[in-house]
């Protein structure tokens, strides 16, 4: 199984692109980490929001693995635990096809490919940067798998 971030936005701060490596070199052969930046939709032409976060859902839809089990993240979704996420991380494991976890651009993502979503998860109640979520998810992913082979990384 590989694990995917489709994620809206591009030029990241070099911060941001260090610590998601690090994290994604540290995940197991087993369930390989992968980012791939969406381009977002230029918020300077005037257009509505809802055509905005349309042209990213189909960027997104298009950069979709073939037969992937398609998880967003929303301020509306599950709120795991570390021990939560370890369980999912073990059913999509168990599974056996690839996840693709979707982070939507600065307006979040347009509803209709929420719809289409296999789950729904959020890493927080509050608000946070788009740069830092990647970062978060890498690091969250990281420790649910580290927790599954009873590595050491994981303390509580």
């Amino acid at each position: 199984m590989k694990l995917h971030i489709l994620a809206v936005g591009t030029r990241m701060p070099a911060w941001v692109q260090a610590a998601y490596d690090d994290f994604a070199r540290r995940m197991p052969r087993e369930m390989p980490l992968a980012l791939l930046e969406i381009k977002p939709e230029p918020r300077s032409g005037g257009k509505p929001v809802a055509a905005l976060m349309a042209a990213e859902a189909a960027r997104l839809r298009a950069a979709l693995p073939t037969r992937c089990r398609k998880v967003i993240l929303d301020e509306r979704g599950a709120d795991l635990t570390t021990q939560g996420l370890t369980r999912r991380l073990e059913a999509w494991l168990a599974g056996g096809e690839d996840v693709a976890i979707l982070i939507g651009g600065p307006d979040g993502l347009a509803e209709n490919i929420k719809q289409e979503a296999d789950e729904t998860l959020r890493l927080s109640s509050l608000t946070l940067p788009h740069p830092l979520v990647r970062v978060l998810l890498a690091e969250a992913l990281y420790r649910a798998s580290s927790l599954l082979k009873g590595h050491p990384y994981h303390r509580g």
